[in-house]
């Protein structure tokens, strides 16, 4: 049974990337297309890292702050070492208040 388990997953990821080598094969230029494809792997990131921030800590207050602050410096144009740097303080300190 292991087999058709390991043989299900080969396919499957063989067809994710072959789809759209297939499905593509011209340059795309209809601009909705290429906004969204562009879009694509933020909102993935996002869709993945953002529930483990808020479940990172034993106090999803805490975390929702290291967030808030985190989101603040980089719309500032921080760095990356800053914001987390901001944020894991900010987490820190957060926990230690409540």
């Amino acid at each position: 049974m292991i087999y058709v388990y390991i043989a299900t997953m080969a396919i499957t990821t063989y067809l994710i990337r072959m789809l759209p080598l297939v499905v593509f094969k011209n340059k795309i230029e209809n601009r909705f297309i290429k906004s969204f494809l562009y879009y694509v792997p933020y909102a993935c990131l996002m869709a993945m890292t953002f529930p483990a921030i808020l479940y990172a800590t034993d106090n999803m207050l805490t975390a929702f702050i290291g967030t808030i602050v985190a989101i603040i410096l980089s719309l500032l144009n921080c760095g990356l070492v800053v914001v987390a740097i901001a944020a894991c303080l900010a987490v820190f300190i957060a926990s230690l208040i409540l």
